[in-house]
């Protein structure tokens, strides 16, 4: 068992998106075929034309635009919440046909915060919650499928899993509005942000203003706004300035 910590890769993407997306666009006001398209497109950077189609709310055409992560060392609790997004694909591990003796484990930072002794506390329930799951195994007969999937109710949220997820890039865009806000869960709110940085670099006038809502306008919060507009702003900002991810396109 160990404390294992968030990963994020980018395995695949659209071909040249903002490209894709340029062409949906056009296509949808031109009389010009799709190779005569292609053709303008490629002389042309089209960073101003990508922003002014989603500036007008033409937003159905960046759904062409398609991004697959490989996520890993993140909790199951996390699982719960980003399954939420119901437009997006998911492959996760399975605690059935996985077994999860000696399971990694998140640990949350206010904890870790609290020191050696609180850090080692919770160390020991989990290897204690482990002792638990392992009983139930061999009280089921130790026969993987059937015994795994029960006993893994006692597992914790903290248990680590790993999963591929893909998104086109409009669902992309609402998932970092909402979790990319600092008022978004901590271990959700990381992910939203490495896997907003990893889009900016492949997609980078897809992504220009994706981030909270407070980059591009209020605080959708309003009341229970967090305050930290200019912070957030200066952080999607640096997004830019990284070098391009690895990973393969499609």
């Amino acid at each position: 068992m160990a404390e294992t910590r968030q990963k994020v890769l980018l395995l695949r993407h659209t071909y040249n998106p903002d490209e894709v997306v340029a062409l949906g666009a056009r296509l949808c006001y031109a009389q010009a075929d799709v190779e005569t398209l292609r053709e303008r497109i490629s002389r042309k950077d089209q960073a101003a034309f990508i922003a002014g189609v989603m500036a007008r709310g033409h937003l159905s055409v960046i759904e062409h635009a398609t991004f697959t992560f490989a996520i890993e060392g993140v909790s199951r609790a996390l699982l719960a919440q980003i399954t939420r997004h119901r437009i997006a694909s998911f492959s996760v591990q399975s605690q059935r046909y996985v077994s999860m003796q000696g399971f990694d484990y998140v640990v949350p930072p206010a904890i870790a915060a609290l020191g050696g002794e609180a850090r080692a506390r919770f160390a020991q329930q989990m290897e204690t919650i482990s002792s638990w799951y392992e009983e139930w195994q061999r009280l089921l007969g130790d026969a993987g499928e059937k015994s795994n999937e029960d006993a893994r109710f006692v597992l914790p949220n903290a248990c680590a899993t790993r999963m591929v997820v893909t998104m086109n890039a409009r669902e992309l865009l609402h998932f970092f509005s909402l979790r990319c806000c600092q008022r978004a869960q901590w271990e959700i709110r990381a992910l939203a942000w490495e896997m907003l940085r990893l889009c900016r670099q492949a997609a980078p006038e897809i992504f220009a203003h994706a981030g909270p809502t407070c980059v591009r306008g209020a605080c959708a919060e309003g009341k229970a706004s967090c305050g930290r507009m200019e912070e957030m702003r200066r952080r999607v900002a640096a997004l830019g300035d990284t070098d391009a991810p690895e990973g393969e396109k499609e």
